[in-house]
């Protein structure tokens, strides 16, 4: 499982496929880099989660995935 911390926050999302391809969300298959790509957007978790369906199966993502979006958020402001 790979760290938010190894993602490059500030600038675009890292070309690391084995990051950027990981599924977050088992139940939609949603990756990294798509949730990556819609903090960048300027989503947040409510609005990622009705675009993907990411949380709307098991919920067995909701920790990881709100997290990842806590640590993009902040990497933002830094």
């Amino acid at each position: 499982m790979a760290n938010p911390s190894s993602m490059n926050t500030k600038e675009t999302k890292p070309t690391d496929d084995s990051v950027t391809d990981e599924i977050m969300c088992e139940c939609t298959g949603t990756t990294r880099g798509k949730i990556f790509d819609l903090v960048a957007q300027g989503l947040d978790f409510d609005a990622i989660s009705s675009k993907t369906g990411v949380n709307t199966g098991c919920g067995g993502c909701e920790w990881e995935v709100e997290s990842f979006i806590e640590a993009l958020e902040e990497g933002k402001k830094n």
